[in-house]
């Protein structure tokens, strides 16, 4: 699943992960979709954000 950068916040995402091509100021996620892994998961330790593109890539 490849996210695409939008203008504006996806509402009801926040993210704090300020390091992410996808972050937005004011703890926001800007991706079109995102994909949250660990199918078996049972907690949300266990869980993270497959969508996660570290700033340096773009």
């Amino acid at each position: 699943m490849k996210a695409k950068k939008m203008d504006y916040p996806n509402s009801g995402i926040k993210c704090e992960v300020q390091n992410c091509h996808f972050y937005m100021h004011g703890d926001h996620c800007c991706a079109d979709k995102i994909e949250v892994q660990s199918k078996f998961a049972t907690d949300s330790q266990e869980t993270d954000c497959a969508t996660f593109l570290p700033q340096a890539q773009w």
